[in-house]
């Protein structure tokens, strides 16, 4: 299929690559020139614009950091026209960013208003799902418009949901993503009071991960440095999910509950421990280094 990719971030780039290494025809765009760079050199068309990319396209991608950058991208803002207004034909829309529902449903109802189907797909699986291809997409939309989007979501995925109309599939992103906050929060905490102690970080991770303590965040991503291979905490916390993203996820959560009046204590705090990480300049680290926040002035 010609496939148009808008956003080739931590995430948006290997599942671009994906698309490309699945035989599709693939034109990508980016504000930042290497990313399109490597994407050209996987096989990709490099576009000037989102609209060059969209020329054509049957199915159009994007993965944006928040909202607004959504909602610039479909509906354009003052004195400059969107992506809907600028496409030809009706492919597909398939939103992967992680935004509020109602940012969702506003643009679904502008692309319904043109006759477009459009559906909300965030993900999750982290980095390493997207350039494994085993992310997990949960959707939001129409059920015909969820099957046609199937065959190309298998291209960089393992696990298709479709959470229901349109805004569904954000609201059980922010739910995943809250319990994944406190999680990767608590697991932190519970290793910086082991070590404290005079325990080894790698055998205390094995007993709580044989044992009730054990979870994603400490049977997959470990976050004391060197415990793990390959994980973000042996790489310097460096690429992986931003702990900038995880502090605005935890945020539309935050909203979310208050939308809803629904009672999210630990979510607040755990938004408030990430927040106030970024706050001290890791906001540009992988969201395990919550670690630091425990570990105080001490060193690797």
């Amino acid at each position: 299929m010609k496939i148009a990719f808008i956003g080739l971030g931590n995430m948006g780039a290997p599942m671009a690559h994906n698309l490309v290494k699945a035989g599709h025809e693939v034109s990508v765009f980016d504000l930042v020139e290497a990313a399109m760079k490597q994407l050209k050199q996987a096989g990709a068309h490099a576009c000037a614009s989102a609209q060059s990319a969209a020329s054509g396209a049957e199915v159009v991608i994007s993965m944006l950091p928040a909202g607004q950058h959504v909602r610039r991208l479909y509906l354009g803002r003052e004195g400059s026209p969107g992506l809907f207004d600028a496409l030809e034909g009706k492919p597909l829309i398939i939103d992967a960013s992680t935004i509020s529902p109602e940012d969702a449903r506003v643009v679904g109802a502008a692309a319904k208003e043109r006759g477009l189907t459009y559906l909300d797909a965030p993900v999750s699986g982290g980095v390493g799902g997207a350039q494994a291809g085993t992310l997990t997409f949960i959707v939001g939309g129409s059920e015909a418009g969820f099957e046609q989007a199937r065959p190309v979501l298998e291209g960089m995925g393992k696990n298709i949901f479709h959470a229901g109309e349109i805004g569904a599939g954000q609201v059980a992103k922010i739910c995943n993503n809250m319990l994944l906050g406190i999680l990767m929060s608590g697991t932190a905490e519970a290793l910086a009071l082991g070590v404290k102690n005079g325990l080894e970080p790698a055998v205390l991770s094995e007993i709580m991960k044989q044992s009730s303590g054990g979870n994603w965040a400490l049977n997959v991503y470990n976050p004391w440095p060197g415990v793990m291979e390959g994980s973000a905490a042996s790489r310097n916390y460096q690429g992986g999910f931003l702990t900038e993203l995880m502090a605005k996820d935890l945020g539309l959560a935050w909203e979310l509950a208050l939308e809803s009046k629904a009672t999210v204590p630990m979510g607040s705090q755990a938004r408030n421990l990430f927040v106030l990480h970024a706050s001290q300049g890791h906001g540009g680290l992988d969201f395990s280094s919550i670690q630091k926040l425990y570990r105080g002035g001490e060193k690797d």
